[in-house]
């Protein structure tokens, strides 16, 4: 099965744009969101470690769509801050990150648990070790690897991810010679596939903003490109999932929907706003208002 949704739902420059202008009362975007998507990467976990409670909601915001399924980014200090001389502080911070998601998990609503690293983190034995730990640590849900760099897509490389049991996901983003390959041979039995844009101008500008880098609208032709590349990795999948993350406008659902409606092959359902923000979808969605079905 291949599941499409965005990453993350709490963006300003979303209101007016996805969100209804004026809503509903009780309105929460999440809820709001899983009318349209089949799935969402929760990104506020990775900021600070998730609450319980917090995933409770998550999971009661969501009960009427049972194949909705959540992913959720691993909090940063795993991988972006310095390892801990004393292993007992990351077995805390693993235990913190466990209680905070278990209600996803219990729930059977969690997929996966995505370990994003930056492009500065290369392939070495202290890398390794690095992982290996996460590995031994996080075990709420299959582990999703985001690895930016293209030392860790070498045969030897693959062997060791594929051996410590992770998926490595499959990144779109601007071309480099750092970057990782298009293509790479799979590793483990999750497909995940992450759309950060093609914005190369403002991705290597000195100073440019996360809104800057991720501000990008994939084309016709580059949606087509993508759907057929997770076809061929959901044919090793036993899930599948496409992450867009070109948040900046909305862009994200904007692509999420265009995905979907060329994997389904038949026009998909989209919010009212999202279409007029995007008035190409016209031709592959019905739109969706606040209770009403439009034709």
């Amino acid at each position: 099965m291949i599941r499409v949704g965005p990453a993350g739902w709490s963006y300003p420059d979303w209101e007016g744009r996805v969100y209804p202008r004026h809503k509903p009362r009780n309105f929460h975007p999440l809820a709001f969101l899983a009318r349209f998507v089949d799935c969402i990467e929760v990104n506020s976990t990775f900021y600070a470690q998730p609450r319980a409670e917090h995933s409770q909601r998550w999971a009661a915001l969501v009960a009427d769509h049972p194949d909705f399924r959540f992913i959720v980014k691993l909090f940063q200090g795993f991988t972006h801050a310095p390892v801990p001389e004393d292993p007992a502080a990351w077995r805390t911070e693993a235990e913190t990150f466990a209680r905070g998601i278990a209600p996803l998990r219990d729930a059977r609503l969690l997929s996966a648990v995505l370990v994003q690293f930056p492009v500065t983190f290369q392939h070495g034995a202290r890398e390794v070790r690095r992982l290996g730990r996460i590995r031994a640590l996080i075990d709420a849900a299959p582990l999703v690897l985001e690895v930016r760099h293209q030392s860790w897509f070498t045969p030897p490389a693959l062997d060791t991810i594929r051996g410590l049991g992770f998926s490595l996901a499959y990144i779109d983003m601007p071309p480099a010679w750092n970057h990782p390959p298009t293509w790479h041979a799979p590793t483990g039995h999750i497909g995940y596939v992450r759309l950060h844009g093609r914005n190369s101008t403002e991705w290597f500008r000195r100073g440019a903003s996360r809104d800057d880098r991720y501000d990008y609208l994939y084309t016709a032709d580059e949606i087509r490109a993508v759907v057929s590349k997770t076809k061929r990795i959901a044919s090793d999948s036993d899930e599948t999932f496409v992450v867009t993350n070109n948040h900046f406008g909305g862009q994200a659902v904007a692509n999420a929907i265009d995905v979907l409606a060329l994997l389904r092959g038949t026009p998909v359902p989209a919010p009212e706003e999202l279409v007029d923000s995007f008035p190409h979808l016209a031709a592959v969605t019905r739109t969706e208002g606040q209770g009403r079905l439009f034709g």
